[in-house]
C-alpha cells in the first residue's frame, strides 16, 4: 500500500518537474545558442582547419601541419620563450602581489586609498599598457628610461632590442598591470586569518616578516598554490606585450609567445592552417595545467577538511 502511494506521488510530481525544466531550458536557450555560435563552433572549425591545407577545407593533410610546426624554428623558440615567461613571472610577478597584499593587511591608515591606487592599473587595457611600456623601453634616445639615463650623464641603451632582457622587461609590464587585482585577493584571504594570532605575536614583539613566515604562510599555503597554477595558465596566453613591446615577438623571436605565433601565422603570414595547429597545441597545454589545478585544489581541500 505504501509503495503504491509513493508511486502515485512520484507520478503526480513528475509533470511539474518537466514543466519547470522546460521553462528553465527555454530561458537558457538564447544564451546557449549564442555560446554555441560564438565559442564552440569556432573552436570546432579551428580544430578541423588544423588538419587541412587551407581555410577552404579543400585538401585534408592529416597531421602534416603539426609535423611542420615542430620542425619550425619559430615554434620551438615560442615554446621555449613561453616557459621562460613562466619562469620570470614566478621570479618577478608571483611574489609582488603577496608582498603588496601583506603590506596592505599590515596597513592601519588610508587602506582604502591604497587599494584604489593598487587596482588602477588593472582597469587599463592590455594594449594601452603595452604602448606605455613601449615608450618606457624604446630604443630611441627619447624613451623614458633613456631620458633618465641621459639626465645622469649615461649613454642610452637598446632595452627592448636586447634579446637577453626582453622577456623580463615584458614580465615587469605584465606584473605592473595585474599585480593589484591579485594583491586584493591575497588581502581578502589575509583578513580571514584570526586577528588574535597577529595581536598575540605583536605583543610578543614578533616582527612582520616572522609573522608572515610562521602565521600567514602555513594558513594560506593552499591559496598560494592555487594562484601559482592560475598564474602559469594566464602566462601561457601572453599576447599584447610581445606584439607591441617586442614588435611581433622580436628581436629575432626572442619574445615570441605561442599565442602571438598563432596570430602571426594566421594574420600576417596568411598560413591559417598552421596558426590553427599552434592554437590547438596551446589549448592542450592550457587544458593540462587546468586539470593539474583542479587535482591540486581537490587534494588541498581534502587535507584542509581533514
Amino acid at each position: 500500500m505504501e509503495d503504491n502511494i509513493k508511486e502515485y506521488k512520484r507520478k503526480k510530481n513528475y509533470k511539474p518537474i518537466i514543466k519547470r525544466n522546460i521553462v528553465a531550458w527555454l530561458i537558457m536557450l538564447p544564451s546557449l545558442l549564442l555560446f554555441l555560435f560564438f565559442v564552440w563552433l569556432p573552436i570546432g572549425k579551428n580544430i578541423a582547419l588544423s588538419f587541412f591545407n587551407n581555410y577552404k577545407f579543400t585538401e585534408f593533410v592529416g597531421f602534416d601541419n603539426y609535423k611542420e610546426i615542430f620542425r619550425d624554428y619559430s615554434f620551438l623558440a615560442a615554446l621555449k620563450n613561453t616557459f621562460a615567461y613562466i619562469l620570470w613571472s614566478i621570479i618577478i610577478g608571483y611574489f609582488v602581489p603577496i608582498i603588496i597584499g601583506f603590506l596592505l593587511s599590515e596597513c592601519v591608515h588610508a587602506k582604502g586609498v591604497f587599494r584604489i591606487l593598487i587596482y588602477l592599473p588593472c582597469m587599463i587595457s592590455g594594449m594601452a599598457v603595452s604602448f606605455l611600456y613601449l615608450n618606457i623601453y624604446g630604443d630611441e634616445t627619447y624613451s623614458i628610461l633613456n631620458v633618465i639615463i641621459r639626465l645622469f650623464g649615461g649613454e642610452p641603451h637598446a632595452f627592448k632590442g636586447n634579446p637577453n632582457i626582453i622577456i623580463p622587461l615584458i614580465v615587469i609590464a605584465m606584473t605592473w598591470r595585474g599585480a593589484g587585482g591579485t594583491a586584493l585577493i591575497y588581502l581578502s584571504n589575509f583578513q580571514t586569518i584570526d586577528t588574535s594570532l597577529y595581536e598575540a605575536s605583536r605583543i610578543d614583539g614578533v616582527k612582520p616578516i616572522k609573522r608572515f613566515l610562521h602565521i600567514t604562510l602555513p594558513i594560506m599555503k593552499s591559496t598560494f598554490m592555487t594562484l601559482l597554477i592560475l598564474q602559469i595558465i594566464s602566462v601561457f596566453q601572453v599576447f599584447y606585450e610581445p606584439l607591441v613591446i617586442g614588435e611581433w615577438g622580436g628581436p629575432s623571436d626572442a619574445s615570441m609567445s605561442l599565442m602571438l605565433l598563432s596570430y602571426k601565422f594566421a594574420m600576417k603570414d596568411l598560413e591559417y592552417a598552421r596558426g590553427a595547429a599552434v592554437s590547438v597545441i596551446l589549448s592542450l597545454i592550457i587544458i593540462t595545467f587546468t586539470v593539474i589545478y583542479f587535482i591540486v585544489n581537490n587534494i588541498v581541500n581534502k587535507k584542509e577538511g581533514e
